[in-house]
């Protein structure tokens, strides 16, 4: 996400949100001043590149890390905090592109990449509310029959297992009549998204990363020797990672033509108290639907019902978005009538086409990880890990990643996102009829 729409009370520094009002800030850290040199230099502080740091860091190498505004101010501070195993794309999808042995073995890659995000809350303490457990609901009968053979599919052919949980065990753990049952996944779970980047900040920091905010990257030097260049300063480095995700601009053309912006926001209620908070969802899961434009949907610490979707392609925010988000909140749960959204924030999360994800090189000395398809939170952990392996020398791993093929977005800059909205108008026109 990399755009305040609506919001409740106002935070210094960060966009409002929920997250933001919730979570003490870490103190501001210096802008970059002047020439540096490190061995590693990453623009962006958000998961992918602080992992990476971190990662890079513990293994013995000086890093540096340019962030445009501050730690976790983009996706990685204000996403829906859903943490799954996979992903954006489908494993058929995988299977196309690659065969299914590869397919199988991103998967697997998938699976550690959940365990290095409990690893790391737990060896750096940080407190940022991790709860087990995720179900992926279905609303129609097309719906239900996927999600019943995918779970059949991943426990004979990729060893996952998954659980069908029908609709009178559903309703024991969520409180809402509109689902047909659920997909639940244990090993999936949700936390709090700021409070994560911030911790992993810290851990970073503590194993000596040097991280400079409010420094934006204008320009990218490419080079045996690699330099990032700001306003006020730049850093040259033997290996350059770019972790911007939608926010490059500029720096890379080659890479933001595969990346396309996506609208999506969250609403966070007013406190529901424990009792109330319970009756909706029992068991303290993630949840999100199977449409295409979903509504995924969570508890927080203290008892609100975070709420997202309203998915915009258009790159503007849908008219009238707070009550568009109560109506919708409100056919889920048609018990909340009396219950207003007290914050309301979002931004845009960047897909590619296949929805798969873009990691890779640029020639020899610049790394990057993009295309994260909303579906990010444990994925990015493990795309700073393969990187910073790829960097140490053991690249085989970021070289199957690199072997997706990605096209550009048709249309270029000035058609590409009328295109898009013409085409997900149609899988929006499939979800409510089909």
């Amino acid at each position: 996400m990399i755009a305040m729409v609506s919001a409740g009370s106002a935070t210094p520094d960060y966009p409002p949100s929920w997250y933001a009002a919730s979570e003490p800030q870490l103190s501001v850290l210096p802008p970059l001043q002047g020439s540096a040199r490190s061995d590693v230099c990453i623009l962006g502080a958000g998961y992918t590149g602080l992992t990476a740091a971190l990662s890079l860091a513990e293994a013995g190498y000086r890093v540096t890390v340019l962030e445009a505004e501050r730690v976790g101010w983009g996706a990685s501070g204000r996403n829906g905090g859903q943490a799954i195993v996979g992903y954006g794309c489908e494993q058929d999808t995988l299977e196309q592109l690659l065969g299914e042995a590869d397919a199988r073995l991103l998967f697997d890659f998938s699976r550690e990449g959940m365990q290095l995000l409990k690893q790391r809350i737990q060896r750096h303490a940080i407190a940022c509310d991790w709860r087990d457990g995720h179900a992926h609901v279905p609303i129609k009968p097309r719906q239900e029959r996927a999600l019943r053979a995918g779970i059949i599919d991943m426990a004979q052919r990729y060893g996952y297992p998954l659980q069908w949980w029908d609709r009178a065990q559903l309703r024991t753990q969520l409180g809402s009549e509109r689902y047909r049952g659920a997909m639940y996944d244990a090993a999936s779970g949700h936390l709090h998204p700021l409070a994560y980047a911030q911790g992993l900040a810290r851990a970073a920091r503590a194993a000596g990363v040097v991280i400079h905010e409010h420094s934006p990257v204008l320009r990218l030097q490419r080079g045996r020797q690699p330099v990032l260049h700001t306003a006020q300063g730049q850093v040259s480095a033997d290996f350059v990672v770019l972790a911007g995700n939608a926010w490059l601009h500029g720096i890379a053309p080659e890479l933001e033509a595969r990346i396309m912006p996506v609208g999506t926001y969250i609403g966070a209620t007013t406190p529901l108290g424990p009792e109330r908070a319970r009756g909706l969802i029992g068991n303290d899961m993630a949840v999100a639907d199977m449409n295409w434009a979903l509504d995924y949907f969570r508890l927080s610490r203290d008892h609100r019902l975070l709420f997202g979707g309203c998915a915009s392609y258009s790159a503007r925010p849908p008219p009238g978005l707070r009550a568009a988000m109560t109506r919708r909140m409100r056919t889920v749960f048609p018990q909340l009538a009396d219950v207003e959204l007290e914050y309301v924030w979002g931004g845009y999360v960047d897909i590619t086409r296949n929805r798969a994800p873009h990691w890779g090189r640029l020639g020899d000395n610049i790394y990057f990880a993009q295309g994260f398809s909303g579906h990010g939170v444990a994925a990015t952990g493990l795309a700073g890990q393969v990187i910073a392996e790829a960097i140490a020398g053991q690249s085989a791993r970021l070289d199957l990643f690199a072997k997706i093929p990605h096209a550009p977005f048709p249309g270029g800059r000035a058609l590409r996102t009328p295109l898009l909205v013409a085409a997900m108008s149609w899988y929006k026109l499939r979800d409510a009829l089909w």
